[in-house]
C-alpha cells in the first residue's frame, strides 16, 4: 500500500519528482521539552508563595522562548505572558509537523490554551505528539517565568455541547473519512443518496496523505503507456500466494475492477501518475500538500452539493440497531461535547483498523514493531461493528508489515547531518551484512533485504527487532569507498522520504566520512551495541554469548567459503567480518503500515454475521474490509491504497443503491 522498497532504477527515474512524507503524530508520548529561553527563571520544585492575586512572587512578566519534540522534530514557541499571568500570545517560531495533521493540531492546541489559559487540553486526534509537544513546549515557558503551572494544568476547559444531543438524518453514514471514506461518500452522493461522512480528526484523507502509490490494474493510462497485466494469471497466483485462504470473488472483483478508479478519480480531479515500476502498474498519487484540498473539493461536489454534511472532529461511538439487530444510524461526539444521533439506512465503515492499539496487534499477530500508520486507528470501529453482530473473520490478525526502520535514526539526526545520520539505517536495507535475532541466532538470508515485504516479515517472525551485525573492516570500506566497499549491490531501496534530505549523496561511491564516529554514537544512545570482540557485544546487545558465537563462527566461514549451508544466501553478498574489532550491532525494526480487515464482507461490501449472511444496513470499505484479500498479512505493493479507493467507490455505490430502494 505504502511506500514500496525501490530498486536503484527507480531510485535514479524517482528521487527528483518525490516529496518528503512523515506522519503527524500517534504514540502519545510527552515530549520533554530542551528549552531556551529570554528571559530565564530556573523552575523550583516546589509552587513559589503567591500574592493575594494568586500569582507567584516569582513570576515574572515577559516573553519566553522555549522548544519540544514533535512527531517531526523540534516545535520551537515564544509564549508572551502579561503581569496578571495571562498567557496573551504564543508564537510558534518553527516546526517541522506533517501539514494538515500536525500542523492543525498546534494551531488547535494553541488556540485553546489561550482562550481557556490553560494546559489541560485533549491532544487532538491523531496527532498526539504534536499536541504534546507544543503543551509542553508552553508549560516549560510558564516554568521560566516563575508561573503557577499547577493553577494552568488544573483549570478545565468547558465543553459547550456537554449535555447537548442533536438528531440527523441521512440516506447513508459513512464513518471515516480517509481514502475509503472519502470514496464511499462520494460514490454514494453521486448516486442521488443524502449523505453523512464523519471523521474523528480535523484532517481528510487519512493515511493517503501520507501515502506513495496505488495499484490501479489495467488503467486506462497503464494500457496506454503499453504496459497490460495478464488479469488471470494475476488472480490466479494471488490465490495461490495466499493459500487459498481469500475470497476469490473479491480478489476478481478488485484486481478487474480498480482500472475504472483510475478515470474515476480523474474525473474529479484527484489524478494520479502512471508508472512503470519494474513491471508493475503502480499510480502515484497527486502531490503531498495538494491532497486534502482534492479531496475536500470532492465531498464539496458531491456530499455537500447533494444535501449532506462532512463533520470533522466528530467520533463515533456506538451503532444503532433496531429490533431485527438491523444497523440504523451512529452515535458520535463532536468536539464540543454534543452527542449526535445520526440514523441512516446504510453505514458504512471506513475506520483503517487498529494497528495504532499496540495491545490489540500484540494479541491478534504477536507484533511488537513500530507503529507507522495512524495514530487514531485504534480499532474502536471494529469493535462497534462485532458489537452489532459482525463476524470476526478467521484469519483476523494480519498486518501491513512493509519497512524497516533503526532506531538510532532520529537521535543521530539531532547530532548529524541527514546523510550521515542514516548510516545504520542504510545497513538494514543491504545484503551484505550478517543479521541476527535477539538471541543472537541469524535467522535469513539477508538477501531478504531488497524486497520490503520479506524484510519485514522474516524479521517480525523472529521478535520485536533483529540486529544488524557491522564490523571495524567493514566500517573502514565504507569510510574510503562508500557503499561500493562492502559490494553493495545496489542502493538501499528504502522509501524515497527516507532520503530526501541527502539524494545528492545518496550514492554507491560516496564515501561514509566518520562512520565510525556515528556508530560510536549510536551506542552511546542507547540505539545499537558495540563491543570490542563478539563476547563483548553479546554481552552489551543481551544476546545469548554461545549462540551469537556459534552463528558469527559460521557465518565467517560461510563469506570465506563463498558457500552459505544455512541459508544459502549468494556468494557476492557473504562479505567477511575481517580479524578484529570494534563490532556493532543496530537495533533493526520493523514499521506496520496498518492492520488488514477485521471484517468480513462480500463483493457488495455488507458486512457478515457468523453466519456469513449480511447484517442488514451495515458496510466496510478500506482496510477493515481488505482481510477477504489475504491469508495472515499484506503482501502487495500498492495494493492496500488502490483498493481503499476502489472498495470506497463500489462500496458507496452498494450502499447507495439499498438505501434508495434501487
Amino acid at each position: 500500500m505504502r511506500k514500496p522498497s525501490l530498486t536503484r532504477m527507480f531510485n535514479v527515474s524517482i528521487s527528483l519528482i518525490m516529496i518528503l512524507a512523515v506522519i503527524g503524530g500517534c504514540s502519545g508520548n510527552s515530549a520533554e521539552p530542551a528549552a531556551t529561553g529570554q528571559p530565564t527563571a530556573s523552575p523550583e520544585a516546589t509552587q513559589p508563595a503567591a500574592d493575594s492575586s494568586g500569582i507567584p512572587a516569582s513570576f515574572k512578566a515577559g516573553t519566553y522562548t522555549a522548544e519540544a519534540d514533535g512527531k517531526d522534530g523540534k516545535i520551537q514557541v515564544e509564549v508572551t505572558l502579561d503581569d496578571k499571568q495571562t498567557i496573551t500570545d504564543i508564537k510558534v517560531v518553527s516546526q517541522t509537523e506533517t501539514a494538515g495533521i500536525g500542523v492543525e493540531a498546534i494551531d488547535k492546541i494553541k488556540e485553546q490554551i489561550i482562550a481557556g489559559q490553560t494546559l489541560k487540553v485533549d491532544a487532538v486526534s491523531g496527532a498526539s505528539e504534536s499536541s504534546n509537544a507544543i503543551l509542553a513546549a508552553v508549560e516549560d515557558a510558564l516554568n521560566q517565568a516563575g508561573g503557577d503551572v499547577a493553577a494552568f494544568k488544573s483549570r478545565e476547559v468547558a465543553k459547550a455541547g456537554a449535555g447537548k444531543t442533536e438528531q440527523l438524518t441521512a440516506d447513508v453514514v459513512v464513518v471515516g473519512a480517509g481514502a475509503s471514506g472519502v470514496s464511499a461518500a462520494v460514490s454514494a452522493a453521486d448516486k442521488g443518496a443524502k449523505v453523512i461522512l464523519i471523521e474523528k480528526t480535523a484532517t481528510i484523507g487519512g493515511a493517503s496523505n501520507l501515502s506513495w502509490a496505488g495499484k490501479f490494474y489495467n488503467s486506462s493510462a497503464a494500457v496506454s503507456s503499453g504496459l497490460k497485466v495478464s488479469v488471470e494469471k494475476e488472480i490466479s497466483d494471488w490465490i495461490v500466494n495466499n493459500h487459498w485462504r481469500v475470497d476469490a470473488a473479491a480478489v476478481r472483483q478488485y484486481v478487474t475492477k480498480s482500472g475504472e478508479t483510475y478515470d474515476w478519480l480523474t474525473g474529479k480531479g484527484y489524478q494520479t501518475t502512471f508508472i512503470n515500476f519494474g513491471g508493475e502498474q503502480l499510480h502515484m498519487l497527486p502531490a503531498y500538500e495538494t491532497r486534502q484540498d482534492l479531496l475536500r473539493a470532492m465531498l464539496a461536489e458531491s456530499v455537500e452539493k447533494g444535501g449532506g454534511q462532512v463533520l470533522t472532529e466528530t467520533t463515533a461511538k456506538k451503532l444503532l440497531t433496531g429490533a431485527s439487530g438491523e444497523v440504523t444510524g451512529v452515535v458520535a461526539e463532536k468536539a464540543d461535547g454534543t452527542t449526535l444521533e445520526i440514523t441512516g439506512k446504510s453505514v458504512v465503515m471506513a475506520t483503517g483498523g487498529y494497528a495504532a492499539n499496540k495491545e490489540m496487534v500484540k494479541e491478534a499477530f504477536g507484533f511488537e514493531g513500530v507503529n507507522g500508520g495512524l495514530g487514531q486507528n485504534i480499532g474502536e470501529g471494529l469493535k462497534m461493528a462485532w458489537e452489532a453482530g459482525a463476524k470476526v473473520p478467521d484469519n483476523f490478525g494480519g498486518q501491513m508489515l512493509h519497512q524497516t526502520l533503526a532506531r538510532a535514526t532520529e537521535k543521530l539526526k539531532a547530532q548529524y547531518e541527514p546523510f550521515q545520520a542514516s548510516y545504520p539505517l542504510m545497513t538494514t536495507y543491504l545484503p551484505n551484512f550478517m543479521n541476527v535475532g535477539p538471541s543472537g541466532a541469524r535467522f535469513r538470508d539477508e538477501a531478504a533485504t531488497l524486497t520490503a515485504v520479506a524484510a519485514a516479515n522474516t524479521s517480525a517472525f523472529n521478535g520485536a527487532y533483529h540486529l544488524v551485525i557491522v564490523s571495524k573492516a567493514q566500517l573502514d570500506a565504507l569510510k574510503t569507498k562508500g557503499m561500493n566497499g562492502v559490494k553493495a549491490p545496489a542502493l538501499p531501496g528504502m522509501p524515497p522520504e527516507f532520503y530526501a534530505a541527502f539524494t545528492d549523496k545518496f550514492t554507491l561511491d560516496n564515501p561514509w566520512k566518520d562512520a565510525d564516529k556515528v556508530f560510536d554514537a549510536m551506542a552511546a544512545n542507547g540505539d545499537g551495541f558495540k563491543g570490542n570482540t563478539i563476547e563483548e557485544l553479546a554481552a552489551n546487545a543481551g544476546m545469548d554469548a554461545v549462540v551469537f558465537k556459534e552463528a558469527f563462527t559460521k557465518y565467517e566461514a560461510a563469506a570465506k567459503s563463498g558457500v552459505d549451508t544455512e541459508f544459502g544466501k549468494a556468494k557476492e553478498y557473504l562479505l567477511p567480518m575481517g580479524e578484529s574489532g570494534p563490532y556493532y550491532a543496530v537495533i533493526a525494526e520493523i514499521n506496520n503500515l496498518g492492520s488488514v480487515g477485521g471484517l468480513l464482507v462480500n463483493t457488495k461490501f455488507q458486512v457478515l454475521n457468523d453466519k456469513r449472511v449480511p447484517v442488514k444496513g451495515l458496510y466496510a470499505v478500506g482496510l477493515e474490509s481488505e482481510g477477504v484479500l489475504y491469508n495472515d498479512t499484506y503482501v502487495g505493493n500498492g495494493v492496500g491504497l488502490g483498493y481503499s479507493f476502489t472498495s470506497g467507490r463500489l462500496g458507496g455505490e452498494d450502499a447507495a443503491a439499498a438505501a434508495l430502494g434501487k
